[in-house]
């Protein structure tokens, strides 16, 4: 039995309809107009589109955007100017610094330049320390939008083996954090495997969700999953004109009982999850 497809597209898209709707509600309160600065640091094709592709989603969700288009030679003192501009400029609720950064910048010194109350990408270390604290914060994108598929798909992972392999700071580490926390959305037995796990597919086929995010094309192969496993591709790889996932699609999507493609599924929700966050940046503002 071919596998349930989980179609990131369409939760987007509910997503996003309902930041929107929580955009018209805060505007027509008397609050602010949510607003994301977005800045780019070269000209990376991939990193331009995302951005592009970022300020178009806001335009539609009703919230104002910028972008900043820095060169790629710029040093890391004038980028963190413009970050501390961004930081007192009162129209931007969020500021987005798109990753990767040129050699030449520290992107840990940046992330960390960036006031914790506007870092809508989840990024910042006071945000990852209150997320695993269970504390409210924002959470990173990529990560909430994994849970949010499952969550959102009728896969709870409460009371669930999940399998993450890849331990970045931007995936790995906090969807762990985030998925074995005491909240609605996790409570989840978590293991993280990685370069140096050994017998790797022995851990993967005890997973009951397992979730790809090592930026290796096909690396997850169906030897590695068990029957009936929920299978989540935060991965996505230039292949010559294709897009690709970390998981070898066709042959785990016949052992699993639900599977992300690439494109299409965790990639969607990423964009989503940043408009929430940059929507709650600027409820905030109203509370305090």
């Amino acid at each position: 039995m071919a596998a349930r497809i989980l179609n990131g597209n369409e939760i987007a898209a509910d997503l996003r309809a309902e930041v929107a709707e929580g955009v018209t509600s805060l505007v027509a309160s008397g609050g602010p107009q949510p607003g994301l600065a977005a800045v780019l640091v070269g000209d990376d094709a991939a990193s331009a589109v995302y951005v592009r592709n970022k300020g178009r989603a806001c335009s539609e969700a009703g919230m104002h955007s910028e972008t900043f288009h820095l060169p790629a030679d710029t040093g890391q003192a004038d980028l963190m100017d413009l970050i501390a501009g961004l930081n007192a400029d009162n129209r931007f609720h969020g500021i987005l610094v798109q990753l990767p950064l040129p050699d030449q910048i520290d992107e840990a010194t940046i992330i960390e330049s960036i006031a914790p109350a506007k870092d809508v990408d989840g990024l910042h270390p006071i945000s990852q320390g209150r997320m695993l604290q269970g504390q409210p914060t924002f959470l990173p994108c990529t990560p909430a939008g994994v849970q949010q598929v499952l969550l959102r798909s009728g896969y709870d992972p409460a009371g669930k083996h999940v399998v993450i392999v890849g331990r970045s700071n931007i995936v790995g580490k906090p969807l762990a954090a985030l998925l074995m926390q005491r909240n609605p959305g996790g409570n989840a037995t978590v293991t993280v495997c990685h370069t140096r796990t050994r017998d790797l597919p022995d851990i993967t086929r005890q997973a009951d969700i397992l979730v790809a995010a090592m930026g290796v094309p096909g690396a997850v192969t169906a030897d590695m999953v068990r029957e009936g496993a929920v299978v989540i591709d935060v991965g996505i790889n230039r292949v010559g004109y294709r897009l690709v996932g970390d998981v070898d699609y066709d042959a785990v999507a016949a052992k699993a009982e639900a599977i992300t493609p690439v494109p299409g599924g965790i990639g969607p929700m990423t964009i989503a999850l940043l408009l929430s966050n940059t929507l709650d940046a600027a409820r905030r503002t109203v509370s305090v």
